[in-house]
């Protein structure tokens, strides 16, 4: 198909794989476009076409989002009492060490998430910044849902909800006790994070039938994208590994019948435990050969690397994380989804009567100097690694929009406004 231009000297046909005319003069040299096609023209001219960007130089930008900053969640009732969210630890977190900085305040207010109107804001901000996805931390147990009600009440019921995709990340590690923790004891076991066989394939069609078969749920080459957290626990629910791919199969097979093309299983892998409760798995590559994995990916830079200072600087930990990914890329044998992490700091879980020291999550090192400047530096060293690679993917996630308690998120605070957001969106606009 031919685009036309018109201009003083007539019309001009070319191929629609060309988008952009530069057009040399004696004296100048101007743009033409087809939006800006009505020109005149110095007599004498010589002309230059370019081909469009190829479609593979679109990176998908994709956001983790936790859902734990709306009130009257049932579980949240019973251990918190009405109207708590995780806001309350935003509230009151305080320096714990020298230089240190606590409390960030939203710009927003402490906005409910489960308000569709609330929420259409965060839609918009992210729409508008150059992120074409959420992917939520999504709570499903053997007894039923948990931290649902920002998505099912919020997200998918504002008016703009089909402005982004969406996705599920299966946050199915262990929820303890620990908002706020008291170093020195016990983290209560609140909910398992091991479902049955049976559950499994109820929470599939589950899935299905709420998430995967809406217009706007994101899918990779016709396949529902679905990532799970801990494959460990994955495993130790449904029995055996032989078990959990006939799992994995069956879920597969129910996306083709519900009219997709399939599930496109994602590993968030990792090296590092981060929760008390966590295991790093020691053969992370066989199991996802073994599994049939169609990708791995990382939810946050820690998980890949120690922090050796009180405030580790955050150019230091994106090396670390940058080295990983070399490594994730030749021994796992898919395709490998990057991640920038925004920062690090979850102190405000930290109980404040409790003095402050590194000896274990959530009483852990930070990372500091994460400006928004070296923020999108590392968003532009993670576009062009990943556009170095003709074979290689061209998807991204970033954590986080909005852990607050963790000292990674993109939402406007008082301090910084929309300096992260806007990042993104000229790294990827």
């Amino acid at each position: 198909k031919l685009i036309t231009i018109f201009c003083q000297k007539g019309k001009i046909k070319v191929p629609r794989k060309y988008n952009k005319l530069l057009c040399f003069t004696e004296n100048c040299v101007s743009e033409i476009t087809p939006d800006n096609a009505f020109v005149s023209f110095h007599p004498k001219i010589w002309c230059m076409w370019f081909r469009k960007e190829k479609s593979s130089d679109k990176i998908t930008v994709a956001s983790y989002y936790f859902p734990n900053y709306h009130t009257e969640d049932p579980r949240n009732i019973i251990n918190k009492g009405h109207g708590w969210s995780e806001w309350e630890l935003v509230k009151a977190a305080r320096p714990r060490f020298t230089g240190h900085h606590q409390p960030y305040v939203p710009a927003w207010g402490y906005t409910d998430e489960k308000d569709p109107l609330v929420m259409a804001q965060k839609i918009d901000a992210a729409a508008d910044n150059g992120i074409d996805c959420f992917i939520f931390d999504w709570y499903m147990y053997e007894d039923g849902p948990f931290l649902n009600r920002c998505l099912d009440e919020g997200f998918l019921k504002a008016k703009n909800t089909e402005r982004i995709q969406f996705a599920l990340m299966w946050a199915n590690h262990d929820w303890i006790d620990i908002h706020p923790y008291k170093l020195g004891e016990e983290q209560k076991l609140l909910y398992p994070g091991k479902v049955s066989s049976k559950r499994f394939d109820e929470i599939c069609d589950f899935m299905i039938k709420e998430y995967f078969t809406r217009p706007n749920y994101w899918k990779i080459d016709g396949k529902a994208y679905f990532s799970v957290y801990d494959i460990q626990k994955f495993i130790e629910g449904l029995g055996s590994l032989e078990a959990t791919k006939a799992a994995m199969d069956r879920f597969r097979e129910k996306a083709v019948a519900a009219g997709l093309k399939g599930v496109h299983w994602n590993l968030v892998a990792w090296g590092n435990p981060i929760l008390p409760v966590e295991n790093t798995p020691s053969d992370t590559h066989e199991l996802i050969k073994m599994l049939g994995f169609d990708s791995a990916t990382s939810y946050v830079w820690i998980h890949h690397t120690e922090l050796p200072e009180t405030q580790t600087d955050y150019n230091w930990v994106r090396d670390r994380y940058f080295s990983h990914w070399d490594k994730a890329k030749a021994e796992y044998g898919v395709q490998y989804f990057p991640n920038v992490t925004m920062g690090w700091d979850p102190t405000p879980r930290c109980d404040l009567k409790s003095e402050w020291t590194n000896a274990g999550y959530p009483f852990m090192n930070t990372i500091n100097n994460n400006t928004p400047e070296n923020f999108k530096m590392a968003l532009q060293m993670t576009r062009d690694k990943l556009l170095a690679d003709p074979d290689g993917p061209r998807i991204m996630n970033i954590n986080c929009w909005n852990e607050w308690t963790e000292g990674s998120y993109l939402e406007p605070d008082t301090i910084n406004g929309m300096a992260y957001l806007e990042a993104i969106k000229s790294v990827f606009k």
